[in-house]
């Protein structure tokens, strides 16, 4: 017997044994009537990945489907590159093939096909581990002066506005405009007053000077 993989069209994995494989039938474990259609879709040859016992082993696989159903057949697992991007109907197939005879047939399990899987995917990171390297890492700001740093933490900076909301910063910054149009007016209004000054000295003068003609005339 053979152990192979089929791919429900919900995503679902699926161990299955075959008692007299033959690649001409494989169809029928898909549940298809006819073959029409069903073809192989993908080779992933010698992948190399780490086995549960640390050793590690080359697979080659094979993936066939068909890429032509109706609308809602759709199959909803995500497949390694190059058919990432294809879009296939109904219940696939993974059959994994021995290294040196392509020809022949080896068993599958979806354990084994999660490791080269991930492989094809250029592997997948582990957010447990990565959690417990960041916890690890040392905190940057832990040196730096508490004046420089807001209450909450943080890096005093352009962008970090401490012990204000951002409302309030609105607010503040509208007050800080209407201020300095207001100062703007006081100054345009000295200026305005110092020009009506400088009127009232000159006419002052000018009237002196006639006053002062008349009375030489006399």
């Amino acid at each position: 017997m053979t152990k192979i993989v089929l791919v429900e069209k919900s995503g679902e994995l699926v161990e299955t044994n075959v008692k007299s494989f033959s690649f001409d039938d494989l169809y029928k474990k898909c549940k298809f009537r006819k073959a029409d259609g069903f073809e192989r879709r993908a080779l992933w040859k010698n992948v190399k990945v780490k086995m549960t016992d640390g050793t590690s082993e080359k697979w080659t696989v094979v993936h066939y489907a068909r890429d032509t159903g109706k609308a809602g057949g759709e199959n909803k697992y995500d497949l390694p590159p190059p058919i990432d991007q294809t879009l296939f109907f109904g219940t696939m197939t993974l059959v994994a093939l021995d290294e040196d005879d392509n020809s022949q047939v080896v068993d599958l399990s979806i354990d084994v096909w999660h490791k080269i899987y991930e492989k094809l995917f250029g592997g997948f990171f582990d957010l447990a581990a990565t959690a417990e390297e960041d916890d690890e890492e040392e905190d940057e700001l832990a040196d730096l002066p508490a004046e420089m740093k807001t209450k909450h933490g943080y890096l005093k900076d352009e962008f970090v506005v401490d012990d204000m909301s951002s409302a309030e910063h609105s607010v503040a910054q509208s007050s800080a405009e209407e201020e300095e149009e207001v100062t703007d007016q006081e100054y345009e209004s000295e200026l305005d007053f110092e020009e009506y000054e400088n009127m009232d000295s000159t006419e002052g003068e000018d009237e002196d000077e006639y006053t002062s003609e008349e009375e030489e005339g006399k």
